[in-house]
């Protein structure tokens, strides 16, 4: 058995620019992978003829559409190769959390096979455009680190945010936040000439400079936060939360429903942590060392 990990990721920032003729929105965001939550994808030979089964902790995301059966399918196509699998995907990273975790999967299982395709291999250029078609976030998880991203986030270059030294804390509280709900509040805004919602206190913050491994003056910013704030107050307390215990800055991921903190003090990041983990968030911590992405 094959045993394939699916790193979850977070907005450093995440900038809305506009509404493009074609329905998709002009971004401009900063990825990085986190190393937790991952998701599993369990890999073995199955019989003859069989294409791929596909069965996952959650039976609500078995099917041909779930975006791990659509890549294998999108591979196929690409490269006449339909390798007989049987694949069991556990999830770990939370639905609906703005993580990026079904985009994860998709181009874990496209390595995988790009990698035994043998001489029927897709070069790295075709595998993205293939990974592109899939979904918006998936190009980026072909890569090794961060990167910052225009397009639909399919315009990747390799970037360092430059925050070493620093620990940072998510929070995934029990909520799911649609993508398709939350750039229809922002187009509905946009429409009317003006931003969704006018945020109040502790709703940004930006990381100062004071940190002297800090390359980048970063501005922890999500252009979603002012359209679902309103209609998630809990999301919004776990940022003033972050805030209030002292964070450097704090940001949601994607749409949502997950937050993100920088500490430049690790044991106060766990501080923090462990006083939302007494809830129903779940939260996760890591040291900001991120390489460059690969091309």
């Amino acid at each position: 058995m094959t045993t394939l990990t699916a790193r979850a990721k977070i907005n450093l920032f995440l900038r809305i620019l506009g509404r493009r003729d074609d329905g998709y929105h002009e971004l401009d965001t900063l990825f990085a992978p986190l190393d937790a939550p991952c998701d599993l994808l369990d890999l073995e030979p199955g019989p003859p003829g069989s294409g791929l089964s596909l069965t996952c902790s959650d039976p609500a995301l078995e099917g041909p559409d779930n975006l791990v059966a659509r890549a294998y399918r999108a591979f196929a196509r690409a490269t006449g190769l339909a390798p007989d699998l049987r694949l069991r995907l556990t999830k770990n990273i939370p639905c609906g959390a703005g993580l990026g975790g079904g985009s994860s999967d998709a181009a874990s299982l496209l390595l995988f096979l790009n990698k035994t395709a043998g001489s029927a291999a897709l070069p790295p250029d075709r595998l993205a455009a293939l990974a592109a078609g899939l979904g918006a976030d998936v190009p980026f998880f072909l890569l090794g680190g961060a990167a910052r991203a225009g397009g639909i986030g399919d315009r990747l270059a390799p970037a360092d945010p430059g925050l070493a030294g620093l620990t940072l804390v998510l929070a995934c509280p029990p909520a799911q936040v649609s993508t398709g709900w939350a750039y229809a509040r922002f187009d509905e805004a946009a429409a009317q000439g003006r931003r969704p919602w006018t945020p109040g206190f502790l709703t940004r913050n930006s990381m100062e400079t004071k940190n002297p491994s800090s390359l980048l003056p970063l501005t922890l910013l999500n252009d979603f936060e002012d359209a679902v704030f309103p209609a998630f107050p809990e999301i919004r307390q776990v940022k003033e939360t972050f805030l209030a215990a002292g964070a450097a800055g704090a940001a949601m991921s994607g749409s949502g429903a997950s937050v993100f903190a920088l500490f430049r003090r690790r044991d106060r990041a766990l501080e923090v942590a462990g006083t939302l983990t007494r809830g129903q968030t779940r939260t996760y911590v890591q040291d900001c060392n991120w390489g460059v992405a690969k091309r």
